[in-house]
């Protein structure tokens, strides 16, 4: 494989050494490490039909691009019943004086 360098202030060097020792990574596993896990607009693009057509495989429906648009977002709906339960769960209810 192919390396190059990138040209950072000695403190970004030195930070990025010290989040890499803390990982037992070198500074170039990390630096791949991070770019893995932020995928640039196109890889979000091509990730996100490749699950709109999963989605239209298993459930055997043939679902516009428009029609997923229009859907309510049901993750965030998920996250949203989530936190509002998490929230007023008895436990973390204050006791009152």
């Amino acid at each position: 494989m192919a390396t190059t360098t990138i040209q950072v202030s000695r403190e970004t060097r030195d930070h990025l050494a010290e989040l890499a020792k803390e990982r037992g990574l070198s500074i170039g596993q990390l630096v791949e490490a991070l770019a893995a896990e932020h995928p640039t607009a196109a890889q979000r693009a091509e990730r996100f039909a490749a699950d709109r057509e999963v989605v239209r495989r298993v459930i055997g429906v043939g679902i516009s691009d428009e029609e997923f648009d229009q859907a309510p977002d049901v993750r965030g709906n998920i996250y949203k019943i989530a936190a509002d339960k998490a929230r007023d769960h008895p436990r973390r209810q204050r006791r009152q004086p």
